[in-house]
């Protein structure tokens, strides 16, 4: 049987980490006496941190106080949801299912390794993922594809067979430029900037085993056409 595999985003599919991390970058601004916004924060979905603190913070940062920085909004990050750990409805019933059904599972986040652990610590399901890729693994954050080529690699499966749940559209285009499936999860942005996806759903529940094995293959079958 030809493996099939899921690679999960974290935040906004198997967190809901949305405030969280406004919370943090809006902590961090303070600190620094000036504001982040919530348009600011929209605009940066899908980068890493030092990314943003390079190109899209309100101060212009040495490459020293980027890194600074860098830890301390992951610092205040991981301290909100290791106080009230927001999972995302629907996640660890999906994921175990999937995982019961024998497709491969990995984890694909630009986040650093110290928050994707402490969100799979809070998710109970660190187990069932057979790979886990952050951003400490890459050079460059989505929507460059390497986060998702890396974890197909781990697991050992062809990205043609590779699905991506993803809620940005940043991640919806490393999962295409990686040549997998791309499936977007609505919440974190609007429906009509998830376009490019080759699935849209509105809630984890309304993703099954069938649903994805499905879109993999209708998009490998257009591909051969």
């Amino acid at each position: 049987m030809i493996s099939l595999a899921v690679i999960f985003d974290i935040d906004g599919v198997l967190v809901d980490s949305y405030g969280p991390h406004f919370q943090s970058w809006r902590q961090l601004a303070g600190e620094f006496g000036c504001d982040f916004n919530e348009s600011q924060f929209a605009d940066s979905f899908g980068q890493t941190s030092r990314e943003i603190l390079a190109g899209n913070w309100p101060v212009k940062l040495s490459d020293e106080q980027i890194v600074a920085a860098d830890l301390r909004k992951e610092y205040l990050y991981r301290q909100i949801i290791e106080s009230h750990f927001p999972a995302m409805p629907g996640a660890r019933e999906l994921v175990r299912g999937l995982h019961s059904a024998g497709f491969a599972l990995a984890v694909g986040s630009s986040g650093p390794k110290a928050n994707v652990a402490v969100s799979l610590a809070g998710l109970g399901l660190g187990e069932l993922f057979g790979a886990v890729v952050t951003g400490e693994d890459i050079i460059h954050g989505k929507p460059d594809p390497a986060v998702f080529l890396a974890a197909a690699d781990r697991l050992g499966v062809s990205p043609a067979l590779c699905a991506v749940v993803e809620d940005a559209p940043a991640g919806i285009q490393a999962a295409k430029r990686a040549g997998m499936t791309a499936i977007a999860l609505t919440g974190t942005v609007s429906r009509d900037r998830l376009a490019a996806a080759d699935l849209i759903v509105d809630s984890l529940d309304q993703l099954t085993r069938d649903r994805i094995a499905e879109a993999i293959r209708q998009r490998v079958a257009g591909i051969g056409k």
